[in-house]
């Protein structure tokens, strides 16, 4: 079985003119953001072998908090990441996808774009799910898709498997 995570970068600082976009950090919710769903995706048995990480600051920093919790990972950053449509991100997983457990960490709105092509293609394992993938795909947000092959990627044989959100888990922390 192989296994495909796809996550959005966690919550950073506001974009005002003048800032670069690309050197944006994340906000301090951002981090415990970040580091609580790597938390929720390695309780459920889904360690990434491998993580693809964007270059910009704010996917970086994600992915430093997700490494905090994942054990053994191999992070690559790719350039080619940064606000990625979802043929870059396809061709990047196409090129990584001998780790039986790929993450990606990457931006809007090719990332959603993606997780949306892969729902047409392969479906889900559960509806309330794929309802949550269609409504949008905020900061820290991880689509989680499993294929019963173990071949070459090919987006048909992936389906989501799960969505989970920052705010689910900050809703269920004790304050």
């Amino acid at each position: 079985m192989k296994r495909l995570i796809l996550m959005r970068h966690a919550k950073t600082e506001a974009w005002v003119e003048g800032i670069d976009d690309f050197a944006r950090a994340l906000t301090e919710q951002g981090h415990v953001d970040a580091r609580r769903v790597a938390e929720e995706i390695v309780a459920l048995g889904w360690s990434p072998e491998r993580i693809l990480v964007s270059t910009a600051r704010r996917a970086r920093e994600t992915c430093s908090e997700v490494a905090k919790v994942v054990e053994g990972e191999r992070v690559r950053p790719m350039e080619a990441l940064y606000l990625s449509g979802m043929r870059g991100i396809a061709e990047a997983v196409r090129q990584n996808d001998g780790a039986s457990t790929l993450m990606v960490i990457g931006h809007n709105p090719g990332l959603h774009d993606f997780a949306l092509s892969l729902l047409r293609d392969g479906g889900s394992r559960d509806h309330r799910s794929s309802e949550r993938l269609n409504e949008k795909f905020p900061t820290a947000c991880a689509a989680l898709f499993e294929a019963d092959e173990d071949g070459a990627f090919l987006p048909v044989h992936f389906q989501l498997a799960d969505v989970m959100r920052a705010r689910d888990f900050r809703e269920a922390d004790p304050v």
